[in-house]
């Protein structure tokens, strides 16, 4: 009796010291989850001013936004031989902040726009001058060479906006020429650049205004066409269109193919796994040095936590270590038990 209540004593120890082991590395894993959290805090960065920029050709714009730079201007009509005000019609008012933020800001409006424009009342045929496209300046350039503006507009002309061309689909209706500006490869804000690239969207497929121009389809609700989406509003807010409805190239800066809707990216994994498709899209500008900590794709940890595709790889080493241990607790503890049942 005395021997088998040292044995029971002895068990009683050594399940004791599993408890202990247990729980030093609970408490560990803990600690070093805990170290970790510096990782998700975004670093606070300074912002440019773009505010104070002056154009070598301010002065020969003005002639320009004195009118289309309003809703109302004037002018003399010399026939009547009086100041006539009159409406600017709203396509034609240009937002000098928006021109002097935009990629184009160091331009002269006569560079895009006839000189005859610098006559008023302008001649009526310039109305019906050809507009540039973005691959009548920047192609065949050297300078423009890293863009690789050429691969731009051959994946341009197999998307589906190049389909809408003669109903009127520029490159324009994205890119603005006067407002359009640069984004991904330079904001420190990257909701900001995600909310700015949306809405170039959205000013189309969300303004049937705008929509019924190049289409005859019905109006479309986009909530209504994404109800298949969990959590909605935080992809809207963290991903841009972009990422679901373009083929992904590393060779160009932003992929131009957009793909029809029975194309696009529907499937989880292709966005929360270790290879997510976000690495060669959103995060493709973000600098492969910043946050790594044994994060998987940690960049993207610099905004936000993408579940299954920032996975830890200490913590899954120490995650499989606990699970190991606990699988050889409960052993253990079975085997005690078939050596007491036994000895009773």
């Amino acid at each position: 009796m005395l021997q088998s209540g040292s044995k029971l004593k002895l068990q009683g120890m050594i399940c004791s010291k599993f408890q202990y082991v247990f729980l030093l590395i609970l408490i560990f894993s803990t600690t070093v989850a805990s170290s970790k959290s510096f990782i998700f805090k975004k670093e606070k960065v300074s912002t440019k001013d773009t505010i104070t920029y002056i154009s070598p050709f301010h002065d020969d714009n003005e002639r320009c936004f004195i009118c289309h730079g309003q809703k109302k201007y004037e002018y003399t009509n010399e026939n009547l031989g009086r100041q006539v005000k009159a409406i600017m019609y709203s396509e034609r008012i240009i937002n000098r902040n928006y021109f002097y933020r935009s990629n184009h800001k160091s331009f002269s409006c006569t560079d895009c726009h006839s000189e005859g424009y610098t006559e008023f009342p302008h001649p009526g045929d310039l109305r019906m001058e050809q507009n540039f496209n973005c691959i009548d300046c920047h192609g065949g350039d050297d300078r423009f060479a890293q863009f690789n503006f050429e691969a731009i507009e051959a994946e341009y002309q197999q998307s589906t906006h190049f389909k809408l061309e003669e109903e009127g689909f520029t490159c324009w209706k994205c890119h603005g020429p006067h407002d359009y500006r640069i984004s991904i490869r330079n904001s420190e804000d990257l909701k900001e650049t995600i909310l700015y690239n949306n809405n170039i969207c959205l000013d189309c497929h969300a303004n049937f205004d705008k929509f019924q121009l190049l289409t005859e389809r019905e109006e479309i609700n986009i909530l209504v066409r994404h109800d298949w989406l969990p959590n909605q509003a935080t992809h809207f807010k963290n991903i841009r269109c972009l990422e679901c409805h373009t083929e992904v190239n590393n060779n160009i800066l932003v992929s131009h193919l957009i793909n029809t809707k029975e194309k696009a990216v529907k499937g989880c994994n292709e966005c929360h796994s270790q290879n997510s498709l976000l690495m060669s899209s959103l995060y493709k500008f973000e600098s492969k040095e910043q946050r790594r900590d044994g994060f998987f794709n940690g960049i993207i940890m610099n905004e936000s936590y993408v579940i299954g595709a920032n996975r830890n790889q200490y913590l899954n080493n120490i995650s499989f270590v606990i699970f190991i241990l606990i699988v050889g607790i409960i052993a253990i503890h079975i085997i005690f038990r078939v050596i007491r049942k036994r000895q009773t």
